[in-house]
């Protein structure tokens, strides 16, 4: 099996394709080259909290008045020779975050959301004034915050019963039909690679590091800017001149020696067929 499509495959020895091994799995997400986007600068956006004190302190008084609140992320997914990158924002070069925010207490999930995106990547010249709205693709994980700290866990410890903040991520399909990703001058837009992210939460923190976990989940398919498959995940099924197992000349010449045996061919074994080989007793 291979990640080149197989009309693509120039190999004089081309894989063997199995049958389908792709059940019950999610639509296949393209993914498309960083350079399809269109990104641009804007203004530079200050953190909203000086200090993580402060932080925690606006948490408190949110869920004192509302409740938990609800705390949105984008996975942006691009890719780079056919690997999955994931977009990151860059802090004074060290700290790294999806591109997200809270939630007003009175909006809808997926319209909050679509503000919190427009009101990061939206450019100066257009605040307010582009009407298309961000597509939202499938929630992949989910965060708790158990207390007025910085621990996030995966899952709800047993003993909590009233969070204070769920944070969510979501996937977002790029490029977006008509968006401008303008990111503020104090930050960096960063396409990072599942693998500096796998098993890195040393660099990165937990949630970052988990995202390769989330996303195999997915079959992606690797195009070029114009559209052009490039690669895709294996599993699918094979294609009508695809080279399977059941022609496969290897295979067919150990059918045939294995019906052979099975009709009463018998003869001496010798090393190389795989029998036992009498060696002679050391003196």
């Amino acid at each position: 099996m291979s990640t080149i499509p197989h009309g693509l495959n120039k190999s004089s020895n081309p894989p063997i394709i199995p049958k389908s091994f792709d059940a019950n799995q999610p639509e296949v997400i393209t993914l498309h080259p960083f350079s399809s986007n269109n990104i641009s600068t804007k203004s530079a956006q200050p953190e909203e909290d000086a200090s993580v004190e402060e932080r925690l302190t606006r948490l408190r008084k949110h869920y004192e008045n509302h409740g938990m609140r609800r705390f949105c992320e984008g996975v942006m997914l691009c890719h780079e020779n056919s690997h999955p990158h994931v977009l990151l924002l860059q802090i004074a070069n060290s700290f790294h975050k999806l591109p997200g925010g809270w939630l007003k207490p009175e909006e809808d999930e997926i319209e909050g959301f679509q503000r919190v995106l427009d009101e990061l990547f939206e450019p100066d010249s257009s605040a307010g004034s582009n009407s298309t709205k961000w597509e939202i693709g499938d929630a992949c994980g989910s965060w708790w915050r158990v207390n007025f700290e910085t621990q996030l866990y995966p899952y709800l410890p047993t003993h909590v019963t009233r969070p204070k903040e769920c944070k969510k991520m979501y996937l977002i399909p790029l490029p977006q039909k008509d968006k401008v990703i303008a990111v503020p001058k104090n930050l960096k837009f960063l396409a990072v690679p599942l693998y500096e992210l796998y098993e890195n939460a040393s660099a990165f923190g937990p949630q970052l590091a988990a995202l390769p976990h989330y996303l195999a989940r997915y079959r992606f398919q690797y195009v070029d800017d114009n559209g052009n498959v490039l690669a895709v995940t294996p599993g699918t099924a094979p294609e009508a001149d695809a080279r399977t197992t059941l022609d496969d000349p290897r295979f067919v010449e150990q059918a045939a020696a294995t019906n052979g045996d099975a009709n009463g061919h018998s003869g001496e074994m010798n090393q190389a067929d795989g029998g036992d080989v009498e060696m002679p007793e050391s003196t």
